[in-house]
């Protein structure tokens, strides 16, 4: 889930900020200049950037100065070497560094520094009571009867008891980054590292991974294999019965993301909702 993709108040109206923030890349340096801060964005990435410095040093840009409490908040931090993955089909030995990146994220800051953390922007909770409400808003669905059965399939599914349990179960925490956008993980041939750290905090694994699994961007244009992606993962039984509701989460999240009047049905190619609906029922099975 990306911040800049999430209706307002989880009300399910169709209102997004467009941009959170705007990039100026430099030769060795990146300036992040934030639009939007009401969540406290700027001081999240600034304490992950550090956290990370210290933790997981290389995983992610170094940072070197903000202000974080200005009219116009911004952060500069290091450039990293890499392009976005996501330009072409992830290939095995990428998925194997993105599947390492995102392991050592989860299991880099100790356990006592991170119980002092913030949850994640969209935690687990405020994902489920979003997609709920927003079901219950009864969206437009548009003409396709594909589309149609994917919702409501999926938003009997989000009203059942069964997934207040998921919520309700005690994991063990990580740090996530809360953003599976492929575009956040660079290879530079031979590692991935991680940027966008806007709405990273205390999260649950499993829910991380299914972020990622499940994001649009995983199957638009080339994308990659969601399978052979969480296979890279050594998941508990438990983890996996989570990891499946999860995905089942997300994969409802883009569904109501891609329909005619929400804002990420402008931004995709035409057929994304079609795709989306198919990959969806699928989860359902």
């Amino acid at each position: 889930m990306t911040g800049d993709a999430v209706p307002k108040d989880g009300a399910g109206a169709a209102t997004a900020l467009a941009c959170t923030h705007a990039v100026e890349l430099g030769p060795a340096v990146v300036t992040k200049r934030f639009r939007s801060w009401s969540r406290g964005e700027p001081v999240r990435e600034w304490g992950a950037l550090t956290l990370l410095a210290q933790y997981a040093p290389g995983l992610a840009p170094l940072p070197i100065r903000a202000d974080l409490d200005g009219a116009a908040p911004y952060i500069v931090m290091s450039r990293l070497a890499g392009a976005p993955l996501g330009t072409s089909r992830v290939q095995p030995e990428q998925l194997d560094a993105m599947a390492a990146a995102i392991d050592t994220l989860h299991r880099a800051v100790p356990a006592g520094t991170l119980g002092e953390l913030p949850p994640r922007i969209w935690h687990p909770s405020d994902t489920v009571d979003l997609v709920r409400t927003w079901c219950a808003d009864r969206p437009p669905l548009g003409p396709d009867p594909l589309v149609r059965r994917a919702f409501l399939s999926a938003a009997a599914w989000v009203r059942a008891r069964e997934l207040d349990k998921l919520m309700a179960a005690e994991v063990s925490p990580v740090f996530g980054h809360a953003d599976g956008n492929l575009a956040n993980h660079l290879w530079d041939g031979t590692h991935v590292r991680l940027v966008d750290f806007e709405d990273a905090g205390r999260s649950d694994r499993a829910f991380e991974v299914a972020d990622a699994a499940e994001h649009v961007s995983m199957w638009l244009a080339e994308g990659m294999d969601a399978e052979a992606f969480l296979a890279r993962f050594d998941l508990s039984p438990a983890e996996h019965v989570r990891l499946n509701g999860f995905r089942r989460l997300f994969g409802l999240f883009w569904l109501l993301m891609l329909l005619p009047e929400s804002p990420g049905h402008r931004r995709n190619p035409p057929g994304s909702l079609e795709r989306q609906a198919d990959r969806l029922l699928a989860l359902l099975e």
